[in-house]
């Protein structure tokens, strides 16, 4: 019984993190003693210019100056952290205040199958504003299925996967979709066809239809997987609150009020006030809106935070769940409690992906992927498919959007549109895959966030959160998704349906 009990052993998320960063020392020593090494291309002064890019050896002099060297200055640029620590403020004050539980309460006798849908259907639609809806939805969903008597653990769950392999879909393109398309547009106009333009709304009707169909077959996937691994109903201690109303209507009214004065001050007119948010310098709207320097997509997270403690204050006066300002600052630390493991995941988890970004493993091992794709003498759909499944293997080593695109659009890009496939549609598959990819690796920093999260919310002591354990837990899911997306990848280009305004799957 002892020996069965031992086999049974779970190790925590941090001690799995740390085994990680040490599989990746062992194997940047291996790998750099071998020699393994890759041709990287990218596009530089209007050129396509290859460098050489080896893997570094982490077990060495240079190696133990950059770990010693960096540590504190890795975690404190590391911006999940920061960001999670401001949006977390916004969910708290609205907790507190009594607005959730308000707004909760009123859809409590909602089918659960209706709010897995529209759990989903929400963290699909959130990519609008990227990678950022991993910090504000994780802790909103978990608290709506509490306040909804269910398992806060399955809501996490449910809500990470609706983001994350919903990020190619949505009702409007997002912020990654400006910056691939930028390097979407050059690799074309610099290889094949030099009059080529990238437009945000090429891909928007396959995006629109997908994230109905997306959101309707994860439905009954999640309910036939992962629903019944939790219980039905969770009696949860709630804090008593008053409901009022009269602070709802105001708080409602405070919001939209909030909502169109951001919305002004990112209108590109001419009147005082208006687009103070915007990035004047560049020449288009949505560079203005979602370029680098734009204020907007710099403070969109303070923007909502914001919102958030206005609506909070509100509610929170006039319920009288919230009394005096005392009350108030007390109550934008609410969401923090038995959070002290993230962190702690986070402080690891900065040293493990710094490690892996400084050994080069990801990015060699990527290379070589990408010169196999372009030696490999195919076309439309076999070439789709491989593809895809290159780019869920890059993704599991590296999970930045923008940098594994930067590593494959100047290859890939032409490669796709000598094979009559379009740069859009490219751009739409390589989104696909990435979200594939991004669901199962542990080296993703919102997945070790939602660990934390699930850590936070288990109520059963016999439940053990860990990185593998939660990994195996979703995977069926995850799966399933995943062969169903390279389907409707297959399906849409052999039926030639259109992707996007004007714009066609093959050229």
């Amino acid at each position: 019984m002892k020996k069965k009990k031992k086999k049974k052993q779970i190790k925590g998320p941090v001690s799995t993190i740390l085994f990680l960063t040490s599989l990746i020392c062992l194997a940047s020593l291996v790998l750099s003693l071998i020699g393994f090494q890759g041709n990287k291309t990218y596009i530089g002064n209007d050129s396509l210019e290859t460098s050489l890019v080896v893997v570094k050896n982490i077990i060495s002099l240079e190696g133990i100056k950059f770990i010693i060297g960096n540590v504190v200055t890795n975690f404190m640029n590391f911006e999940p952290l920061s960001v999670m620590i401001i949006s977390l403020v916004g969910i708290s004050i609205v907790e507190k205040s009594g607005l959730l539980s308000a707004i909760f309460n009123k859809i409590k006798n909602i089918k659960f199958e209706v709010v897995i849908f529209l759990t989903l259907f929400l963290g699909i639609i959130s990519s609008v504003i990227g990678e950022y809806s991993y910090m504000f939805l994780i802790p909103f969903i978990a608290l709506m299925y509490k306040y909804l008597n269910r398992s806060p653990v399955l809501g996490i769950l449910t809500v990470f996967i609706g983001i994350t392999l919903g990020y190619g879909a949505g009702l409007i393109f997002n912020y990654s979709d400006y910056e691939l398309g930028i390097l979407t547009q050059a690799a074309a106009n610099l290889n094949v066809d030099p009059n080529y333009k990238y437009d945000l709304l090429s891909n928007i009707y396959i995006m629109v239809f997908l994230t109905f169909l997306l959101t309707f077959i994860a439905s009954m996937v999640i309910n036939r997987f992962l629903v019944i691994k939790f219980p039905k109903k969770q009696v949860i201690e709630e804090e008593e609150l008053n409901v009022s109303q009269k602070g709802m209507v105001a708080a409602t009214l405070a919001t939209i009020l909030c909502i169109l004065i951001v919305a002004y001050m990112v209108m590109d007119i001419k009147l005082p006030g208006a687009g103070i948010l915007l990035d004047t310098k560049s020449d288009n709207y949505i560079a203005k809106l979602f370029g680098e320097n734009s204020p907007f997509r710099e403070g969109i997270v303070v923007i909502i935070t914001s919102i958030m403690m206005v609506a909070g204050f509100i509610y929170g006066k006039i319920s009288k769940n919230i009394k005096n300002s005392h009350e108030y600052s007390l109550a934008l630390s609410k969401n923090f409690e038995n959070l002290g493991l993230m962190f702690v995941l986070m402080f690891f988890t900065s040293i493990m992906v710094s490690i892996l970004d400084w050994t080069n493993i990801g990015v060699v091992i990527s290379a070589n992927l990408v010169d196999f794709i372009s030696s490999i003498s195919l076309s439309g759909l076999p070439l789709i498919i491989i593809f895809m499944f290159i780019v869920i293997i890059m993704s599991i080593l590296i999970p930045d959007t923008l940098t594994k695109w930067q590593l494959l659009s100047p290859t890939v890009v032409p490669l796709f549109m000598r094979a009559n496939i379009t740069p859009d549609f490219t751009q739409f598959i390589f989104k696909i895959a990435d979200g594939i990819g991004k669901s199962m690796t542990p080296f993703f920093v919102y997945f070790i966030i939602m660990l934390a999260f699930l850590e936070k919310y288990k109520k059963d002591e016999n439940m053990k959160i860990s990185l593998f354990g939660t990994l195996k837990m979703i995977s069926p899911v995850v799966i399933i998704l995943g062969l169903f997306l390279i389907l409707f990848v297959a399906l849409w280009y052999i039926i030639g349906i259109p992707v996007g305004v004007g714009v066609g799957s093959t050229i």
